[in-house]
């Protein structure tokens, strides 16, 4: 016999079906006892009625796997308005210690640092797969609507002879007794990339060897990025980055309804276009409303994000604000600076429910400038020779930016650490499970 899913109970009203997965729970009412089952899509109902069936079950604990021959019958009571009957349960792995706390109830009760521990058994709660359910949505809608546009899926390097933004925050690696880092991003790759297919993105892993311990940063994440050649300026990538926004948001509210039910979440508006600030007007704005003096700051403190994310509900009903332009001393090298303000930049952050979401711009595209911004900041440029090789030999107008697939998890969720939408985090203390 055929396995079927625990959704497809429905598609086969009135048959004998195997279903198999996990003893989620087990309800014992006198003669007539309900086991739950839970596959991999859902949780199923099954009535164990047989006394030798339920003898099966007893020495049984929660976690155990089965598999279970039974007539689905419709019952409005059941998960999903139908439930097994007659039912024969077969032990795939009898499981006889518990889990390390109960993963049939609606909310899990340990706290962050137990449940990551055993995050291994943990993940199995419904809540918890909920999440990383919109995480996958969130991947697929991001390709999905990047290749409508004719971008191009690449995969990067993830070791690198050189530190990608030029700084010292990289994981060192022993490659065969030379030094190579883990890479900070594909950056490098992704503009070599441009002169190859003129729209590129990638999703995958990034390494930040940097010693913090906050709730919304990791040592290792999964970035979503993408660079496209023959821009004007930034603002062709921001119009790009609002389409990629919008599309997963649509995505979320068509296929994902259940787990977003799950988990109470209810999505942001996502406008047309979203707001715009510049930054000296943005630093004017928070410094006024906060009484602060922030004259000659380079970058936007967590609180000054905050406040930019009411103003921007406020002002434009929006749970997104563009900041644009920089100072290029708090930008990568490969910066493009505002013509018509070169100590400000060509670029953005996007700022979603007040906190930091996307990172982007425009980029150098010129190799003389290239040599002139490295020598600016004390960096060999025969260090990013095979990265400078594209630039000498024509590259476009281009730009791009980046997404933190966690990031936004834990902004669309309302959750206040981001170790909550990762599946095995690596911070400043933790490398395991």
């Amino acid at each position: 016999m055929k396995r079927i899913l625990s959704t497809e109970l429905a598609q086969h009203a009135g048959e004998r079906v195997m279903v198999a997965g996990w003893l989620h729970r087990l309800r014992r009412l006198g003669g007539i006892n309900f086991l739950a089952l839970r596959d991999g899509w859902g949780i199923l109902q099954a009535v164990i009625d047989d006394p030798s069936e339920l003898a099966k079950l007893a020495p049984l604990a929660d976690e155990s796997v089965l598999s279970i021959e039974g007539v689905v019958t419709e019952e409005a009571q059941a998960p999903g308005g139908y439930e097994l009957r007659q039912c024969r349960v077969h032990v795939l792995v009898a499981v006889e210690e518990p889990p390390p706390f109960e993963l049939n109830k609606r909310v899990l009760k340990p706290n962050l640092d137990v449940f990551l521990d055993h995050a291994a058994v943990g993940l199995r709660h419904p809540q918890k797969r909920a999440i990383f359910h919109l995480g996958a949505g969130v991947m697929h809608a991001f390709r999905s609507y990047l290749r409508s546009e004719r971008f191009t899926e690449i995969q990067s390097p993830k070791l690198v002879g050189t530190a990608t933004e030029g700084g010292a925050n990289v994981f060192p690696v022993d490659y065969l007794g030379r030094t190579a880092y883990l890479a900070q991003s594909p950056q490098f790759y992704k503009q070599i990339m441009v002169g190859v297919y003129e729209r590129v993105f990638e999703v995958g892993p990034v390494f930040r060897a940097e010693p913090h311990n906050t709730a919304r940063h990791l040592n290792e994440y999964v970035s979503l990025d993408a660079e496209m050649g023959f821009i004007h300026d930034h603002h062709d990538v921001m119009a790009v980055v609002t389409g990629v926004i919008r599309a997963i948001l649509s995505h979320l509210g068509t296929d994902h309804q259940e787990a977003l039910a799950l988990l109470g979440v209810q999505l942001p508006r996502a406008l047309e276009s979203f707001p715009s600030i510049y930054f000296p007007e943005a630093l004017r704005l928070v410094g006024e409303a906060l009484g602060q003096n922030l004259e000659g700051e380079l970058d936007l403190a967590p609180e000054h994000e905050r406040w930019l994310g009411t103003w921007a509900q406020e002002q434009f009903g929006s749970d997104f604000l563009f900041v644009t332009g920089y100072p290029m001393a708090k930008r990568p090298f490969y910066t493009h600076p505002n013509p018509a303000d070169p100590a400000y930049s060509n670029s953005f952050d996007l700022l979603f429910r007040g906190t930091e979401l996307v990172t982007g711009g425009q980029r150098l595209h010129r190799y003389g400038e290239y040599i002139q911004a490295l020598e600016a900041r004390n960096l060999n440029p025969g260090d990013f020779a095979g990265y400078l090789q594209a630039f000498r030999h024509g590259m476009p107008p281009h730009g791009g930016f980046a997404i933190g697939l966690e990031r936004f998890l834990m902004q669309l969720l309302g959750l206040s650490n981001i170790r909550e939408t990762t599946i095995f985090p690596r911070d400043l203390t933790r490398l395991s499970p």
